[in-house]
C-alpha cells in the first residue's frame, strides 16, 4: 500500500512496518517482543498494523532498546518488497 507523505497517519504506517521489519531480522514474534517489553502482544500487533494512530516516544524509545537499534530507525522509509515473501 502505497502512502502519501500528505497523509497525517504517514509516520504511524512507516514506524510499525519499521517494528515489524527489526523484530523479523531478530527471527522474534510478536509474542516474544511483547514479552521482552512487558507490552501485550495485542500491542504489538496493534503497532505493526498500519492503521494504528498513537504511540509515545517513550514507548517507541523502549522497544528500540529492546530490539537493540537507534530509534531513528523506526522513522525510515523503507522498500515494500522487504515485506514479501520469499519463495
Amino acid at each position: 500500500m502505497d502512502r502519501s507523505k500528505d497523509d497525517n497517519n504517514y509516520v504511524y504506517y512507516w514506524v510499525g512496518k519499521n517494528i515489524r521489519k527489526q523484530r523479523k531480522l531478530k527471527g522474534w514474534t510478536q509474542r516474544e517482543l511483547a514479552e521482552k517489553c512487558s507490552f501485550s502482544e495485542n500491542f504489538i500487533g496493534d503497532l505493526e498494523n498500519e492503521t494504528f494512530k498513537t504511540c509515545s516516544l517513550n514507548t517507541l524509545y523502549h522497544i528500540s532498546k529492546v530490539l537493540g537499534v537507534p530509534l531513528k530507525v523506526f522513522f525510515e522509509e523503507l522498500d515494500e518488497s522487504d515485506f514479501k515473501k520469499k519463495k
